[in-house]
């Protein structure tokens, strides 16, 4: 299945809503990340994502002509700032398809030429491991289990840390 990674556009935040409002997409993601999801918070994060870039790095998945999803980079500052956090989603129609694996390959490659980094890491709640498979696809090495690290829906989670380093990815990211 082919998309598109592209900055945001006002004219995405229809499909965005649609396909974030849907209960199973925030269900992994950080509390930051509206449930439900509105037209108006579409709209605000969109606002948001153009005005960060070029500091942060936000794309639109887009499918079939609809932003069904968004992969992020963001650096970190100060002394991390050698760092950078991956996060991502994905429209439940379209997982289990390789999409986000290659959208998340496609944004680190990205991220390694336009930024000075070291590494870039995520953080995956072990609750979600498809996403743990998305970033080991492409060479993303498991760092540690952080036990009891996670709060969400009323329970308390361990997650896993994963990272990337510059050296390691040239020629073997997806």
């Amino acid at each position: 299945m082919d998309f598109l990674l592209r900055p945001w556009e006002e004219s995405d935040a229809e499909s965005l809503a649609k396909y974030a409002n849907d209960p199973r997409v925030p269900f992994n993601l950080t509390d930051a990340f509206p449930n439900p999801y509105s037209i108006s918070d579409a709209y605000a994060f969109i606002k948001r994502c153009r005005e960060k870039d070029p500091e942060e790095f936000h794309r639109a998945i887009v499918i079939d002509g609809e932003a069904a999803g968004c992969v992020s980079i963001i650096p970190q500052k100060d002394i991390y700032r050698k760092n950078a956090e991956i996060g991502y989603w994905l429209a439940v129609p379209f997982w289990g398809h390789g999409i986000m694996t290659r959208a998340a390959g496609q944004i680190c490659r990205e991220a390694f030429a336009r930024y000075d980094l070291a590494r870039i890491y995520a953080r995956v709640n072990t609750r979600n491991p498809a996403s743990r498979r998305v970033l080991e696809k492409n060479n993303f090495i498991l760092e540690c289990v952080m036990r009891n690290s996670v709060y969400k829906y009323g329970k308390l989670l361990d997650s896993w840390l994963l990272a990337l380093l510059r050296d390691e990815q040239e020629n073997k990211i997806i």
